[in-house]
């Protein structure tokens, strides 16, 4: 019997598959991609945010030598088509009327980049400045402008306002409830961009009677789905290419400019691209600001009675999944804990600003820096430890502590009380120093499908097919672990196959960190149904009963013996040779009576806890300890979850402590690029900082696995803002906690 190795699989840390490429820069992204014949586009924008376009001149732009077309709203067919993840609200091209800062009213194509520069350069655009709303306050007075025409959202009682939409949860009697102490404060959060690596990259060219479209995209096949409908083809026309995404952050969840190149490049009949620069990402996608308002009310010993939360979120100027964002980030508001009365209020609220989306968090973030900044607010009051208050009151394992939602999925104190004792708390500190500590979570997957498809060739390496994108997760390294464990391969033998419409099979999208738990589900699936094709080749070849042969990690056990796969593979393949081929599902279908069409497929629950100093004379803040400790159900690969965690870690030290978008009077981004947005460097990062994790094996995932990597970021200001309160005596609740912020607040403390 050939002994079966296990290096590389199930809780091991091998390298990651395609990282080396990653580090060494052979990694080929969408804007690394070109195509014969090529056509470079360059997007017309205006130097304001809202504006209405009165005329547009072509004729110079389309006398420099090499322009092919240049594109106005006039061009494309009428009405102008829209699109949106969940409103039909954003066309193609502006039509009328600026919306913000960036959004493009005309684009050329040429045979160079430079023409294309010089050409759009010279696009004469007659326009009337209007008055724009940028802030939450402009936006909701009644005297506001309005974003959206209201006959673009007829039968809605909200049209005429800058309301979008209203989303209410609630149980218990908030009103009725009586405490001991009600703590109401109003909190602050910055709209802020994604800023991964990799820019935001187009690319479509006629593909036969149909399009093929090149992206970095992290949902191909809903891109698919809405080209198929803007174009009028089906979708077996429409071949969306997905190279792996350098960083996505959700920032690249949804369709932005591929309706645009794919008109162009249809219309010339050459292939289009277009690669945003860092300062148009800007003006492409950001996450939503938010206030938020809560009322918190505690009983002496510091039980909780009530949540009273009404939260705005600035979502822009079109929904995108902005909506989507402001329901499911503040449902879970009132936190992991058992609270009697919850009353959540949440609007989505357009603005005359860049269109926000996804980001890591999604819309938990914001909520979560005001409920757990009053929660703390509330135990100084009562004189209880910040510590032993979330403890008293968090969620114990099997209780619904949101009464119509999944129960509490883990031993979530245990995360808790890890996060204390890795931050000493408790101990003495030196002046000027202080510790927060807050917990966070997120709803993970309300609905999901994921198909994959898994082939076990006549040598025993794999293939693996999935639509996941990996953006930098690891999902690839994740879906080879699986696939190596349950059919004995080396891990260098299995090729895991992505980002192509046209050759891997179906995935709803690459968000809410359910890779590892639905695609997973699915690999592991498909890989279950080799193993039952090779129990029944090795009950044909041995003359054994089926039921009696088991498959695991890679060993066939007969009742007398062990084989390894191959040696059953390889006979029962006989002298033709070929391959097994498995197919696996995985399917979470909505619950439509559900607030958010669906319950939780699991939760991401984080402690976080924070050591900083503040240096009073300047406000600055340093951290000097960071712990962030999350609970995974089964970590697949450890390495990954850590590394995802000190990611999301340090990416939420940029919201708490620096980055924002500043706006001038009539809505222009002042802070466009890398030089006037800050983000945190290798100089901001945390002297010392610890990421730990908890495992269970209680989770739904394979293995009992539960999805990760974004619950390490939604706590992170709310565990900073309460260290700087606790070195200073100053509560601040406008975020970032710049220097100057800081230092103001210390200058007018009593």
């Amino acid at each position: 019997m050939s002994v079966v190795s296990l290096a590389g699989r199930v809780g091991d840390s091998p390298r990651r598959v395609g990282g080396p490429d990653r580090v060494t820069g052979l990694q080929r992204y969408v804007a690394d991609l070109h195509l014969p014949d090529e056509l470079h586009a360059k997007l017309v924008t205006l130097p304001v945010a809202r504006a209405r376009i009165v005329a547009i001149d072509v004729s110079a732009a389309e006398r420099v030598p090499g322009v092919r077309v240049v594109v106005t709203a006039a061009d494309l067919p009428q009405p102008m088509p829209r699109f949106g993840p969940q409103f039909r609200d954003r066309p193609v091209i502006a039509i009328g009327e600026t919306k913000y800062h960036g959004d493009p009213v005309a684009a050329v194509a040429a045979d160079t980049k430079d023409a294309a520069e010089a050409a759009a350069a010279l696009v004469r655009v007659d326009y009337e400045e209007l008055p724009a709303v940028v802030s939450l306050e402009a936006a909701l007075d009644p005297a506001a402008p309005l974003v959206q025409d209201p006959a673009l959202r007829p039968n809605d009682r909200l049209a005429a306002t800058n309301v979008l939409r209203e989303h209410r949860v609630g149980w218990g009697d908030v009103d009725a409830a009586v405490a001991d102490l009600v703590v109401e404060h109003r909190y602050t959060f910055p709209i802020v961009t994604h800023f991964a690596i990799e820019p935001h990259a187009f690319m479509a060219a006629p593909d036969g009677d149909g399009i093929a479209i090149w992206s970095s995209i992290q949902h191909p096949n809903w891109l698919q789905k809405v080209l198929a409908d803007l174009l009028g083809l089906p979708l077996s026309k429409v071949r969306v290419h997905a190279p792996d995404p350098g960083g996505g952050f959700g920032g690249k969840q949804h369709t932005k400019y591929e309706p645009l190149v794919a008109f162009m490049a249809l219309r010339t009949g050459r292939p289009v691209r277009l690669v945003l620069s860092l300062e148009e990402t800007f003006q492409a996608v950001r996450r939503a600001g938010a206030g938020v308002n809560v009322r918190t009310g505690f009983r002496a010993d510091g039980t909780l009675v009530f949540q009273d939360i009404a939260a705005d979120y600035l979502i822009g100027a079109y929904a995108d999944i902005a909506d989507r964002v402001v329901g499911k980030g503040s449902y879970p508001g009132c936190g992991p804990y058992r609270v009697p009365a919850g009353r959540i209020l949440a609007r989505s609220v357009l603005s005359h600003t860049v269109p926000s989306t996804a980001f890591r968090g999604f819309g938990n973030p914001q909520v979560n820096w005001a409920v757990e900044s009053n929660l703390d607010a509330g135990a100084r009051a009562l004189g209880i430890d910040r510590l032993e208050i979330r403890l008293r009151n968090l969620a114990r394992k099997g209780e619904a502590f949101i009464p119509f939602d999944t129960p509490c999925d883990g031993h979530w104190d245990q995360s808790v009380r890890r996060a204390a004792e890795l931050i000493d708390w408790g101990s003495p500190l030196p002046a000027g120093h202080g510790r927060g500590i807050a917990v966070g979570i997120k709803s993970g997957p309300t609905t999901g499908l994921s198909y994959a498809t898994v082939r076990l060739l006549v040598d025993g390496s794999v293939i693996v097919f999935a639509g996941t994108s990996d953006m930098g997760q690891g999902a690839r390294t994740v879906f080879a672990q699986i696939a190596a464990q349950e059919l004995g391969a080396p891990l260098e033998a299995v090729t895991v196959v992505m980002g192509d419409t046209a050759i891997v099979p179906y995935d709803q999208q690459t968000s809410a960190s359910r890779s590892t738990v639905l695609m997973g589900n699915a690999v592991l699936a498909a890989c279950r149904e080799i193993q039952a094709k090779l129990r029944g080749m090795a009950a044909r070849l041995h003359a054994v009963d089926e039921a009696a042969i088991s498959v695991d990690r890679g060993v066939v056990r007969l009742p007398d013996r062990e084989l390894t796969v191959l040696e059953v593979l390889v006979p029962g393949l006989g002298r033709l040779g070929g391959e097994l081929i498995g197919n696996g599902e995985m399917r979470k279908d909505a619950e439509p009576d559900h607030p958010l069409g669906g319950s939780a497929a699991f939760f991401e629950f984080n402690c976080t806890a924070v050591e900083a100093s503040v240096d009073e004379a300047t406000g600055d803040v340093t951290i000097t300890r960071y712990v962030t400790v999350s609970d995974v159900g089964k970590a697949i690969n450890p390495l990954q979850v850590r590394m995802q965690d000190e990611g999301a870690a340090i990416q939420g030290l940029g919201h708490s402590l620096m980055e924002h978008y500043i706006f001038d009077d009539g809505g222009r981004i002042r802070n466009l690029g890398a030089i006037d947005y800050r983000i945190p460097t290798s100089l901001d990062l945390p002297l010392e900082i610890i990421s730990e994790h908890v495992e269970n094996e209680d989770g739904p995932g394979p293995y009992g696995s539960k999805g990760m990597s974004e619950g390490a970021l939604l706590c992170v200001a709310s565990a900073v803002g309460a260290a700087v309160r606790d070195a200073t005596g100053v509560a601040i609740r406008d975020l970032p906690l710049t220097p100057e912020r800081v230092w103001r607040a210390l200058q007018e403390r009593p």
